[in-house]
Parts: C-alpha cells; sequence; structure tokens
C-alpha cells in the first residue's frame, strides 16, 4: 500500500445516485464471483464516475475472462509480478487469493516477488516474469523474450502485454487515489507504507 488513508473515498452503497447504483448492481449480486456480493473498494471508488468504470470493465472482463489466450495460472503470474512492480499493495492481495485459486503455491507467490531469475520457474514462466519487468520499466518486450515467449504464439503474446499493460493501468489507480485493502484482508509485510 503507497498510502494508509484514501485520497479519493468509496462510495457509501446506501448514498448512491441512479448511474451509480446502475453500475454497481452486478457486484451486489451475491451470485458474483467478483466478491460474491461484497462491492469491493476499487468498484466503489471508480463508480465515482460511473462511465469510465463502465468501459474498465469491459476491457478488464476481457483480461480476466476465458477469452483471453493465457490459461489463468499463467495470467495471475504477469499480473501478481505487475502488481509487485508497481508496489501495488491492494492489486498484489486481491490477485495473491485469485492466483491460489488458479492453482499457484504460496511459495510461486513469493517467489514472484523475486522475479525471472529465481530458480524453480519454467524457462515460459521465467520469460512471462521477464516479459513483466520489461513492459513496467521500459515498455517494451526486448527480442531475446519475445522469443522466448513463442510457446504463446501470436495471440498469447499479445494477450500478456495486454494483460500487464492493464494491471499496470490498474496499479496506477489504486496507488494514486489510496484505495485501501478491503476488511479482512492482510496486506503485504513488503508492500506496508514505511
Amino acid at each position: 500500500m503507497r498510502l494508509t488513508a484514501p485520497r479519493i473515498e468509496p462510495l457509501d452503497m446506501e448514498r448512491l445516485d441512479e448511474e451509480q447504483r446502475a453500475v454497481l448492481a452486478p457486484f451486489a449480486d451475491p451470485t458474483n464471483k467478483v466478491g460474491g456480493g461484497r462491492v469491493l473498494n476499487i468498484f466503489r471508488t471508480l463508480a465515482r464516475s460511473p462511465k469510465a468504470l463502465t468501459g474498465f470493465l469491459a476491457w478488464g472482463n476481457y483480461i480476466l475472462s476465458r477469452r483471453n489466450s493465457l490459461p489463468a495460472r499463467e495470467r495471475e503470474i504477469a499480473i501478481l509480478r505487475t502488481g509487485w512492480l508497481c508496489r501495488s499493495g491492494y492489486e498484489f492481495a486481491q490477485h495473491r487469493r485469485i492466483g491460489l485459486d488458479c492453482g499457484l503455491t504460496p511459495e510461486e507467490i513469493e517467489r514472484i516477488k523475486t522475479g525471472p531469475d529465481a530458480s524453480g520457474w519454467t524457462p515460459l514462466e521465467a520469460a512471462m516474469l521477464r516479459a513483466a519487468d520489461e513492459l513496467v520499466a521500459d515498455h517494451f518486450v526486448s527480442e531475446e523474450t519475445w522469443k522466448a515467449l513463442a510457446d504463446l504464439g501470436d495471440r498469447g503474446r499479445m494477450d500478456l502485454v495486454f494483460t500487464v499493460g492493464q494491471y499496470t493501468q490498474v496499479s496506477m489507480l489504486l496507488n494514486s487515489f489510496g484505495v485501501q485493502l478491503e476488511d479482512g484482508d492482510d496486506a503485504d509485510p513488503d508492500l506496508v507504507p514505511r
């Protein structure tokens, strides 16, 4: 977490206008996979601009769907590395849980912090982590890393860049707006403000 308090407060669910209520309604549904009926702080914050949230959700839903050609586990490796590099405590906490649900182990999630040179990654996993590092640092995947991602194919490489780009943006929003962890979520001790 970069900030210990929000710069932009999440909306009070009892004080929504009609447009805000409409954009948040799907999240309030108990069958919704994201939050299970609890409207997360990120969405209650972004709903201050309902039209922007609608556009944000359209793209974000692609990234998190089966339409994204990256398998869920590999997608979460890229998202977690991006959140870590962007120092986004909220993002890392949310996707730690999602990553575990997608087959990552707690040890692998810890190893994501070390990056592509940590032992235990497959060559493709290391290349994905390296691509995330390069994209966040330089907004470009080097030729060597691009070649190492060949098993993903063109569509997979595109989806990897899309995923890292999306979660770089998400991290910027979360960090700058000061979106705080959900009640009951634990902050990663390495991402707590000092």
